[in-house]
């Protein structure tokens, strides 16, 4: 999560890099099991294993997205007109009931599930939206970096809104780079414009970048410990998507995000997550 985004008090705490540091994390990427059932074949999970993402999955056609997208606007109009920025919808799934079904979504968690098992939470969802000449980059880093979770069993769903491509600053992935584990960051300076505060250099010795082109309506999977990152949207399109986060129940949360849960395919036997509702109504 990024420092320069607005906290609501009413969500989660949004850890500071001193106190992540604090914690005693299982940083590992651990392989999907290639035997399991599930909506992926066994040529993807092999894939995804080895390249840490898969991308170009069709889960809403050109009406829904269109409803979606129409949504969305209203959403950041309010924001917007709110002095807020364009970045600022995070924990959507709590604030908005569109969000949460979005998450719940069984076309989506079908996917998930392939990836983390039976029992899965949703517990992130949070709005990255590139107005065209913001300025604004996402530098490269490693989203298990900002989240107090343990062991490294979460990925995320990247959900086009727009249309997202090299010429309006689709997100990038450096293949192959999660088997390297937690990697080394400094934080980033004013003049890099990146919308988070972590920066990993030198990438290019941890794989090959990728682009992660989708259509609106596409997603996009990849583990938590995959570098990732996008440039400056130089054209005169948006780029919004739509990052929903799940792990696999077993996951434990510090510093409260076991609170933000919603529980989206199996059980949680244990009790450690939240399973939220549905909003009763739009908070953004």
């Amino acid at each position: 999560m990024a420092s320069n985004l607005i906290e609501d008090k009413r969500f989660k705490k949004l850890p500071s890099p001193e106190e992540i540091k604090t914690l005693d994390r299982d940083l590992r990427f651990h392989p999907v099991s290639v035997g399991r059932t599930n909506a992926f074949t066994p040529e993807e999970i092999e894939r995804f294993n080895r390249q840490g993402y898969l991308k170009g999955y069709r889960i809403f056609d050109n009406t829904e997205i269109a409803s979606i997208r129409t949504r969305f606007d209203d959403m950041l109009a309010r924001v917007l007109a709110a002095g807020q920025h364009s970045y600022s919808i995070i924990s959507a799934h709590l604030k908005s009931g569109m969000v949460h079904d979005i998450l719940r979504d069984t076309r989506i968690v079908r996917y998930v599930t392939g990836l983390l098992g039976d029992d899965v939470v949703g517990w992130g969802a949070h709005f990255f939206c590139k107005m065209p000449g913001d300025g604004k980059a996402v530098s490269w880093h490693q989203d298990a970096s900002y989240w107090p979770l343990s062991p490294s069993r979460t990925v995320t769903v990247w959900l086009a809104i727009d249309d997202a491509d090299t010429e309006n600053a689709c997100m990038r992935f450096i293949a192959g780079s999660h088997h390297f584990g937690h990697l080394t960051y400094r934080l980033s300076e004013a003049g890099e414009n990146n919308v988070l505060h972590q920066t990993v250099d030198g990438v290019e010795q941890y794989g090959t970048p990728m682009d992660d082109e989708l259509k609106a309506g596409e997603v996009s999977f990849h583990s938590d410990l995959l570098l990732h990152g996008s440039e400056i949207n130089r054209s005169s399109r948006r780029r919004c998507g739509l990052t929903l986060r799940y792990c696999a129940a077993q996951v434990r949360a510090g510093f409260g995000w076991d609170r933000e849960g919603v529980i989206v395919a199996g059980s949680d036997p244990s009790g450690h997550w939240a399973d939220n509702p549905r909003p009763l109504e739009d908070l953004v």
